[in-house]
């Protein structure tokens, strides 16, 4: 069996609205980006695919001169790009040749695990005809606890999925699923919890981003503002990949100064994320 050519894509938007230059803010004296770029590094090393090619995108001339600093390859891509994944098609059109599989990581999430990255090549490895390939982590109580008190002062943080027997999605929602009865009783039975939480982070056989892009805004995608909703109403399969992360580990995205102010918090006290 031949080996799949597998990239990773970072898109990195200078313009948010929330927080303008977020990918040049500085986390503990580096840059996020900076430190996005040695996740997929180490991801590179951890999954020993030595031609596996790593690229960032961007809008704005400013991420791409610091690309250029840190050494990684830029591709300038339009202001006007919807969201991450239509970027990531963005510059693969204009690449000679196009992967096999791309993973989608945002310029915004300097937490994610390598590990994480290696499960979901491993997952496409084993399985080159999946369409899409995201992780989740199942929660302990402690962490679900955690979630459901982060939502009590910001709702839509933290997205939940729940999976069929085949480990592909059913539904994502910014809900906590399922919900749970009887929930002492289980609380007593096992230390992790029936819910499984998303990490986020997307892998795609180029093909079916292609398809993806070209599909139009779905209704329940609308309402939750989540774009995998956009696969699952249009009949996609999307691979669920279960990771575990230690407890506590801080793996959401960056998308306000709050959120730095708390990742500068959890890095003085926990230090690097390495697995």
């Amino acid at each position: 069996m031949s080996v799949p050519d597998l990239a990773i894509a970072i898109p990195a938007r200078y313009g948010s609205s929330r927080f303008p230059g977020k990918p040049l803010a500085e986390i503990g004296g580096r840059s996020m980006l900076s430190r996005v770029v040695d996740v997929a590094k180490r991801a590179v090393v951890l999954s020993g695919v030595t031609d596996l090619s790593i690229f960032v995108t961007t809008e704005d001339k400013r991420i791409a001169e610091h690309a250029e600093e840190i050494g990684v390859p830029c591709i300038m891509t339009p202001e006007n790009c919807a969201t991450g994944s239509d970027r990531v098609l963005a510059a693969l059109r204009q690449l000679d040749h196009w992967p096999d599989f791309i993973i989608n990581l945002q310029g915004d999430a300097p937490f994610t695990p390598p590990s994480v990255l290696r499960a979901m090549f491993e997952a496409y490895t084993a399985n080159p005809g999946a369409q899409v390939i995201t992780p989740a982590q199942v929660l302990s109580w402690a962490d679900l606890d955690r979630l459901r008190d982060s939502k009590k002062k910001t709702p839509f943080s933290g997205t939940t999925v729940t999976v069929d027997e085949s480990g592909n999605a059913l539904w994502f929602s910014k809900a906590i699923l399922p919900a749970i009865r009887n929930e002492e009783a289980l609380r007593k039975e096992s230390t992790l919890s029936p819910v499984r939480q998303h990490l986020g982070l997307y892998g795609f056989r180029t093909d079916a981003l292609e398809k993806f892009c070209a599909l139009a805004q779905g209704v329940y995608e609308k309402l939750e503002g989540l774009e995998q909703l956009r696969m699952l109403e249009n009949g996609m399969p999307v691979q669920v990949v279960e990771v575990s992360l230690p407890e506590g580990t801080l793996h959401a995205g960056i998308d306000t100064p709050e959120d730095l102010k708390r990742a500068e918090k959890f890095i003085k006290t926990h230090g690097e994320i390495t697995l």
